[in-house]
């Protein structure tokens, strides 16, 4: 560990009381939660002018050149640059008439744009609401329509959906296009007849860069920053509100860490690549981090196809990611070096292997760095100093490849919406797999009793329970639900946040559970599995469904015990199974693939998301029933009985997914 760090690295704030663990928090900050930057700057606001002075001339925001639909190099804006377009466009908005502590809408992908509006509404006092198309069109008028939005900033390819949408969203009057160059006339015209204005990005510069004198109020801690919608998996979306305050304290936490050893250091040396979506809290709160800095940001070509060869040109220093990426990136080398086989297979597995032994001590060794690691350290650019993933759990074992063929510090974060990201960080150098760390140095927890699932404070050899946070990174509220508020902020303000956790005899937190019937994929999304299996459930096809999902995959795949007699007259009506039972059907490799196709198209019919809908398939013809002790007395799936008796099936479907098959 750094500066000869010893566990145990919590340290008890409090005594513990009957059902939950003593408050614990950070080993190096136990007198006071982290607030805020030089006891002063707790506005986003304060700290993009701190970031804007260190980096001066230096690149700021950086795209790619297009030069005949082939990506060039990158082209950038300096820091200096950006504040004046910043300035303007902040004013023009302000000119056109959106008020102070009132919400603007983003809905594009990550683009230069994107940042600079988001640090105009941080200067203004307006409230960024975050869209993206996995809302659906739904949620995207609840959200709308609750907020009262009546500003758009969008990219062109969104225009078009804005116009369908508008019969549905009165408040809307103004959108503003980033991207000037790919509005279609057409579309321009349509949204114009359904009464929309439609500005530039650069028009609305224009119209700021003429307004020499200004009536400006500098935001407030307490001002509104953001209200960040969650995927709304389980019915109506609910917006978390969150304040300056809220997302400084997580910022300044990073900082503080950087200065004690305990965490990576940045500074405006630094080349950070955007591709994790704005729309969600971790990039934001990542991008956050480097611009205080000084940093430089290059932005990805909007596919994440290309992402590599962005990252290739790019080189950045720093790689913010999320495990599904990781785990391309694992299956991709690993696979090569099988292919490669012989002597380079045999020489990449004995340097895999000496460094694993001693990852305890060093990501570094001074031969097979240089020539076994050195090509597949490239993928990454070849200078990255640190890389960190959040918003799911990673294997082990990408973790620790991860750290041995990039020889670079890994961490892994832990965190919600609700908190602004700011729950627990590994530690630099505590190459330790399966944790999460310690809480921010803005973060205190404890964990309470879940005596339904068998977890308390008094297990042994660790404590474990309901992870619970507080401290100045949690929301205010969700955006007018306080029922809903009340269910997740307790009166003493902690952040129930529904994942159970233990802590090892070195104080760091493990994610072991998830107290609701709610599990996170490996790219971030929430699933709420009875609202899939209610779906499916109502298909002629099946009569009982389990869907089961994995933290550590980026699908989830289905159990399901079909109907006998519409799976008979299913296989007479296909010439291809027409002499077949339904027992034979269950098992053939290609009815399976048509049932599934099948089922995928009733999904979409039934509104269920791209990663709601199941991409591998068992069919079984035994129901769950409460003799077989799949069902309780009251008729619900056991689900943690279910995996264990499906086991071997979950895992033949997760493996002929990986060898793309999308059946079993």
């Amino acid at each position: 560990m750094p500066l000869d760090f010893k566990p145990p690295y919590t340290i008890k704030v409090s005594d513990e009381k009957p059902g939950e663990t003593p408050v614990m928090r950070h080993f190096l900050f136990k007198d006071k939660l982290i607030d805020s930057l030089e006891d002063t700057k707790r506005t986003m606001w304060a700290l993009y002018l701190h970031g804007n002075k260190a980096g001066g001339d230096q690149p700021f925001l950086g795209t790619r050149r297009i030069e005949n639909g082939i990506a060039k190099e990158y082209v950038w804006q300096s820091h200096r640059e950006v504040r004046v377009r910043i300035e303007n466009y902040a004013k023009g908005l302000t000119s056109l008439g959106l008020e102070r502590q009132k919400a603007i809408g983003i809905y594009s992908v990550n683009k230069p744009e994107w940042t600079m509006t988001e640090q105009a509404c941080y200067r203004q006092s307006f409230i960024i609401v975050a869209l993206y198309d996995t809302l659906g069109a739904e949620a995207m008028d609840y959200i709308i329509n609750q907020v009262e939005m009546e500003f758009i900033v969008a990219s062109a390819d969104k225009l078009q959906n804005i116009v369908r949408l508008k019969e549905r969203l009165p408040t809307i009057k103004n959108v503003i296009i980033m991207d000037e160059d790919n509005i279609k006339a057409a579309d321009k015209e349509a949204a114009q007849q359904v009464g929309l204005i439609v500005h530039s990005f650069q028009e609305v510069e224009k119209i700021g860069e003429g307004i020499t004198e200004e009536e400006h109020v500098e935001p407030t801690p307490e001002d509104i920053a953001t209200i960040c919608y969650t995927s709304g998996t389980t019915g109506t979306p609910k917006g978390a509100v969150i304040t300056h305050a809220n997302c400084v304290a997580p910022i300044a936490s990073i900082d503080k860490l950087g200065d004690t050893g305990s965490f990576a250091s940045i500074d405006s040396t630094d080349i950070y690549i955007s591709y994790l979506p704005l729309a969600h809290v971790f990039e934001r709160a990542a991008q956050g981090v480097h611009i205080f800095q000084g940093a430089a940001i290059g932005y990805y070509q909007g596919d994440t196809l290309k992402l590599l060869d962005d990252i290739a040109e790019l080189r950045p220093t720093v790689f913010c990611s999320v495990p599904r990426l990781f785990n391309k990136i694992y299956d991709k080398v690993l696979a090569g070096v099988k292919a490669k086989g012989g002597v380079s297979q045999y020489l990449f597995n004995t340097a895999f292997n000496q460094k694993k032994a001693n990852i305890h001590k060093t990501v570094h060794h001074w031969l097979w760095d240089r020539v076994v690691f050195g090509q597949v350290r490239a993928k990454l650019g070849g200078r990255i100093k640190f890389i960190l993933s959040g918003s799911a759990p990673v294997s082990p074992d990408v973790m620790d490849f991860m750290r041995i063929c990039f020889s670079a510090r890994v961490f892994e974060g832990y965190g919600q919406t609700e908190n602004f990201c700011g729950g627990c960080l590994t530690l630099q150098d505590d190459n330790t797999s399966g944790i999460v760390g310690v809480p921010f140095p803005c973060s205190e927890f404890k964990l309470l009793d879940v005596p339904d699932m068998d977890y308390h404070s008094t297990d042994k050899p660790y404590p474990r329970g309901e992870i619970c946070i507080r401290g100045p990174s949690i929301m205010r509220e969700y955006y007018k639900v306080p029922d809903k508020t009340a269910e997740t902020i307790d009166k003493d303000g902690w952040l129930l946040t529904g994942d159970i956790g233990l802590v090892d005899d070195a104080g760091r937190i493990k994610i072991i559970d998830r107290r609701k019937n709610i599990f996170k994929l490996s790219q971030g999304e929430y699933i709420a599995p009875e609202k899939i299996e209610g779906v499916y459930q109502k298909h002629e096809l099946i009569t009982q469904a389990f869907v089961y999902g994995d933290s550590l995959q980026p699908s989830v795949v289905g159990i399901f015990v079909a109907d006998k007699d519409s799976l008979k007259a299913w296989g007479k009506q296909n010439p291809s199974y027409a002499n077949m039972t339904p027992e034979q059907i269950c098992k053939d490799e290609e009815a399976k693939k048509d049932i599934l196709k099948t089922l995928v198209t009733y999904g979409k019919q039934n509104d269920l998301k791209g990663f709601e809908q199941i991409k591998a398939i068992h069919l079984t013809m035994e129901e769950y029933t409460v003799e077989n002790d799949m069902l309780t007395p009251t008729f619900k799936l056991k689900r943690e009985v279910a995996a264990k008796v499906y086991r071997s099936q979950i895992d033949a479907m997760y493996n002929a997914l990986s060898n793309g098959r999308a059946f079993n």
